[in-house]
């Protein structure tokens, strides 16, 4: 399909656009993939926030060019799919679950803060948890001495909440004793 000069800037400025948000490039090679597989990734893709596309290599290096993403510009050869994310690790992971799954799909490169990425590094950005889990881990690690610590003072007080209670019953009956034997003498 052949684009005209208007399309082209387009698409350029598009793309440009994405860029410019973006933090994270991924690029996978998509040969032998159906339009039905192409889809569900696009599908998979919207719904984590990544802008995904098949395009035109010479119009993506243009689109990149002065970008953090213009270290990955060797890379942009072949019939390649871009994946561009906000999120720090949305674009890899997408794509790299559903190269998991897919054979087909083979990841080819990325970039991310203004470095370079093989596929092995992009497979690495992809392991990474997301920033919703992480802040919760966070959350965790810092709940977890407080909450070590109301167990620990909870267990004393039970301790001696249960030593308490047989030495009230003992005195109890110690004080029933004196009180009927001074009445017998």
């Amino acid at each position: 399909m052949s684009l005209n000069r208007n399309e082209k800037a387009a698409v350029v400025s598009e793309v440009q656009a994405q860029a410019a948000k973006a933090q994270t490039l991924a690029l996978a090679e998509y040969r032998g993939l159906t339009v039905a597989q192409l889809d569900a990734l696009r599908k998979t893709a919207r719904a984590q926030g990544v802008y995904l596309h098949v395009l035109k290599n010479t119009l993506a290096r243009r689109a990149v060019a002065g970008t953090p993403f213009e270290v990955a510009s060797e890379s942009m050869s072949g019939p390649l799919i871009y994946g561009f994310s906000e999120d720090a690790v949305a674009a890899a992971k997408v794509i790299a679950d559903f190269a998991k799954t897919n054979d087909k799909l083979v990841i080819k490169a990325g970039a991310y803060a203004g470095k370079a990425l093989d596929a092995n590094a992009v497979k690495a950005l992809a392991a990474i948890p997301t920033k919703e889990v992480l802040l919760a881990q966070i959350c965790g690690l810092l709940q977890s001495p407080v909450s070590r610590f109301a167990r620990v003072l909870a267990a004393v007080a039970d301790q001696k909440g249960a030593g308490a209670a047989p030495a009230a019953e003992a005195e109890a009956p110690a004080a029933d004793a004196p009180a009927a034997e001074a009445p017998a003498a």
